[in-house]
């Protein structure tokens, strides 16, 4: 549940008429999210072996302070929670109160205390223990994808022959790689569960096993949903819409479709936004801990076991960031700095295999060293096109990453004597 709510966020219903509209090609179309599913299983293959072999909380982090050092950890650490996880945090949750409100007929202006409201709720169901905000993920992993059920099983059932296409791009090889951007960050998202690897019952086992799972399902789903999208609205329709899920929806049973899809997105972004809320503090715990950040975050709740005030901190700062708006700006850099670390984190695999040659995993990535290269060369190729499509934005993105360094030396220099 955790891997499946992690990946299918609010992607699925915006992105695929980016890509339609890039590759002007049902068949191009499904190539390219199955491509993009290829490299999503390689990437839950290889953080599976890497949960495997390093159980800790903190996921990324952890596999970089043991394999590259401290000071690429922390700075994996430091963009996660100033951009990466914070900018998921802020903009999942308006995404949730824009929705919620037009369901309800309340106007826009109440959109950042709702959103506000949601942070803090699922913070405090978080604060009181892994257990409830499992329970609360699973229950809203499953309404998402009952909505995401109705909405394939409507697009593949009801609706009538696919429209006319408006046939292939002139140079599709490049239009298929610049249609892989969008489509890898909706991906993303497998990888947060293993923030959280400490706490599951028996990781070494579960870990792998849910991450291999948990990507296929939502591959599964992504590809229903497109083929859905494409037999009611056509590429064209689906190329041109701003609002696939409702515009597919509403066209098969009207005003209440629309409605229902609008609930589902609601109750998908919820659920994301809870595990954004339940993961991203294990990864600041984890820094506290190393003695390169407030002693007090790496703390945990003497009846609950949990990091309380690295929850609270997150939850204060993302409040503030939504109601003032300021992290409008950040949301650009995100893309650059996630698939930068996501190429950084995958590497760590091979140096794990040339330190333990002796020592065979209990689960090891298929196709080893094929398979892990050629995510790391699919990540760096979506570093570069973030770099060439937004040149500013991923200049800003290094600036924040590499402000991380003195942030680091200052925090190494007070050493464990900070409280």
């Amino acid at each position: 549940m955790a891997v499946v709510g992690g990946i299918i966020g609010g992607g699925i219903f915006r992105t695929p008429a980016t890509v339609a509209e890039r590759l002007r090609s049902p068949g191009l179309v499904l190539l390219a999210w199955v491509i993009g599913g290829i490299v999503a299983l390689i990437g839950a293959f290889c953080f599976g072996e890497l949960g495997q072999r390093r159980p800790r909380a903190g996921g990324g982090h952890v596999y970089l302070r043991a394999r590259f050092g401290a000071l690429p950890a922390f700075l994996y650490g430091w963009t996660l929670v100033l951009v990466i996880a914070t900018g998921a945090t802020v903009g999942v949750s308006v995404i949730f109160a824009d929705y919620t409100l037009a369901l309800v007929g309340l106007p826009n202006r109440f959109s950042a205390p709702l959103a506000v409201a949601a942070i803090v709720f699922l913070s405090g169901i978080n604060y009181l223990g892994v257990r409830p905000a499992a329970i609360t993920q699973n229950i809203f992993t499953i309404l998402k994808l009952a909505a995401l059920a109705v909405l394939i099983g409507a697009g593949i059932f009801l609706a009538a022959p696919p429209a006319a296409t408006s046939g292939t791009p002139a140079a599709p090889f490049a239009a298929l790689g610049s249609a892989l951007v969008p489509i890898m960050f909706t991906y993303g998202g497998w990888q947060q569960t293993n923030f959280i690897a400490e706490e599951i019952i028996e990781p070494e086992k579960n870990l792998p096993r849910a991450l291999v799972l948990g990507v296929t399902i939502a591959v599964a789903v992504y590809l229903l949903s497109n083929i859905a999208y494409l037999r009611v609205l056509g590429v064209d329709g689906l190329a041109g819409s701003t609002a696939p899920a409702a515009d597919t929806m509403e066209r098969l049973l009207g005003p209440a479709g629309g409605k229902l899809i609008a609930a589902g997105i609601a109750i998908s972004t919820f659920g994301f936004l809870n595990l954004v809320i339940l993961v991203t503090p294990r990864v600041l715990q984890t820094m506290a801990a190393d003695g390169v950040f407030f002693r007090r975050l790496a703390v945990l709740h003497p009846v609950y076991q949990t990091p309380t005030a690295a929850i609270i901190a997150l939850a204060l700062f993302a409040g503030v960031l939504t109601l003032t708006g300021t992290f409008r700006q950040l949301v650009d850099y995100v893309t650059f700095g996630d698939w930068l670390f996501f190429a950084s984190v995958v590497a760590t695999l091979y140096v794990y295999r040339a330190r333990d040659q002796g020592l065979k995993p209990a689960f090891a990535v298929p196709g080893y060293p094929v398979t892990p290269a050629i995510f790391v060369l699919v990540s760096l190729y979506i570093v570069i096109s973030a770099v060439t499509s937004s040149p500013r934005n991923s200049a800003i993105s290094a600036a924040l990453i590499a402000l991380g360094i003195p942030v680091f030396l200052y925090w190494r220099g007070r050493g464990v004597t900070q409280k």
